[in-house]
């Protein structure tokens, strides 16, 4: 069977794979990580398959409609998110029309949520919702038999009786991930490394996961409530190496894995045993992580005895009752503990940090800047809280009142960048984003900024960590110029009007 696996095409560079989804203010550029699992599956099942990602080779629609027409499949997976859902139904009615015969099917997060309103549309037969690659598998063997249709966990669509809504799929165990092809292997067939760069590694690098879900309750995270799950499902150590090494030994131009688990380090034991292992075979390639402000300084100078460079940490806020609000489990004190055992330990240290959410003013966006200024992070992305549908922060601002749309594919302006939908009547939508690109000005165009860099260049890799930082500063210094051309209310959301909650 032919699979046609598909990023679709929307504005330049857009992120579909990103938890904050746009196009980067630094030019950061995600793989299509989920899609790339997925199409590794279906080769190992013995289809024949094509992953294209529209963005990153910046293909159009009519682009992508020709290569599939050439290729003609019988299933065509096509990714979706909440800002580019408009567009992403509207993509497959296009490739409808000339494909009549294919069998499309929509995934990502906005599959979990609006099953029913998606099948509305002609261009899409089937949704698999949540965790979706193992779900494919069994769509792909029975695509020809709509009579097991129905037995089919995972998986919404509409027949002679109008949409049919399964019951949900468990989710993968331990055994259904070190199953699953090495991800950077599925790079390296289907995809051209140099198009993707993470602002926070050494270029070129590769993401991969080594296990799925995350505990933490955190309400605005999308992820956990409407992808993954909540359940913390892990591969187990050797399978994680094997793939390393593979890295290592066949992607020599590759200068970093980052391990895009939502939180790696949920289970400091399991970290350990990543660390021994590291050691007993004798690699060599750096790593970075996403980590909790609650690890310990032990394990992370044990990290960074392994070539741990990085860890990605979620602070959020500088205010302890937003931290409460949002059910974070993290105090301010905490982060500034964390902040001081990374530098210790050796390890460099990107915070993230989001304004707008529930609690927000005037007075918490202040504290926030001073304990930035506090930190000292080497590395700071700051997001425009943005409640996407599915989670608890989505309820609470709908419920409340606060938010300006309910129509996620009005998240993003005209070029692409986060909107803030959120207002409150003490703090505006547009305070909430010029703080956003002010905080982020100040810190980066500030003298104070200089040592922290200086110190990223004076340490193993520093050719390489400078030319990161010479790509992130033009990127993001063409991002500020680019402010006041960007239009208030725009939004690049094309196609055909889809009504949602």
């Amino acid at each position: 069977m032919k699979v046609y696996v598909l990023n679709p095409p929307y504005v330049p560079h857009f992120g579909r794979g990103m938890r904050w989804q746009d196009t980067g203010r630094a030019g950061t550029l995600y793989y299509p990580i989920w899609l790339s699992y997925a199409a590794g599956i279906q080769e190992a099942e013995g289809h024949q398959v094509r992953l294209v990602d529209a963005p990153a080779w910046n293909w159009d629609r009519e682009m992508v409609v020709k290569d599939v027409a050439v290729f003609s499949p019988s299933l065509l997976v096509m990714d979706s998110s909440f800002p580019s859902l408009r567009n992403d139904i509207a993509v497959g009615e296009a490739i409808k029309e000339v494909c009549p015969e294919a069998k499309i099917v929509m995934v990502g997060p906005p599959a979990s949520q609006f099953d029913r309103e998606i099948l509305q549309s002609p261009g899409v037969d089937f949704v698999a919702r949540w965790e979706y690659d193992l779900t494919l598998v069994e769509l792909a063997r029975n695509l020809d038999s709509p009579g097991s249709w129905g037995q089919m966990k995972g998986i919404s669509y509409k027949d002679e009786r109008g949409i049919i809504r399964n019951p949900d799929r468990p989710w993968s165990t331990t055994a259904d991930l070190d199953k699953m092809p090495f991800v950077s292997q599925v790079y390296a067939r289907h995809l051209n490394i140099k198009d993707y760069f993470l602002g926070n590694s050494l270029y070129p690098e590769v993401q991969i996961f080594t296990g799925r879900g995350c505990p933490y309750q955190c309400s605005f995270c999308s992820w956990p409530q409407t992808l993954m799950g909540r359940k913390y499902r892990v591969r187990t150590i050797p399978n994680v190496m094997d793939e390393l090494e593979w890295v290592e030994g066949n992607l020599p131009l590759v200068k970093e894995v980052f391990l895009e688990d939502d939180t790696f380090t949920i289970d400091p034991k399991r970290v350990i045993q990543f660390t021994q292992e590291y050691a007993r075979r004798g690699l060599r390639i750096p790593w970075s992580c996403n980590a909790r402000a609650s690890l310990d300084m032990e394990t992370m100078e044990r990290m960074k005895e392994a070539n741990c460079r990085l860890l990605i940490v979620g602070y959020e806020s500088g205010n302890d009752e937003i931290l409460r609000n949002i059910k974070k489990a993290i105090t301010v004190d905490q982060m500034r503990q964390f902040a001081h055992g990374a530098r210790r330990a050796g390890l460099l240290v990107l915070g993230d940090f989001i304004i707008g959410l529930p609690g927000e003013t005037r007075e918490t966006m202040k504290a926030t800047r001073e304990l930035i200024r506090e930190l000292k992070p080497d590395m700071l992305q700051v997001s425009v809280a943005s409640p996407f549908p599915g989670t608890e922060f989505f309820q609470w601002a709908q419920t409340s009142g606060y938010l300006v749309t309910d129509d996620p594919n009005e998240y993003l302006d005209d070029m692409g960048h986060q909107k803030s939908i959120v207002s409150y009547p003490w703090l505006s939508g547009k305070e909430i984003v010029g703080a956003v690109d002010e905080i982020l000005k100040g810190y980066y165009f500030s003298f104070r900024f200089v040592p922290v860099a200086w110190r990223q260049i004076c340490r193993r890799h520093g050719w390489d960590e400078a030319k990161r930082l010479w790509r992130l500063a033009k990127t993001f210094t063409k991002y500020v110029v680019s402010r006041p051309r960007r239009a208030e209310n725009g939004s690049p959301s094309l196609g055909r009007k889809v009504s949602v909650p």
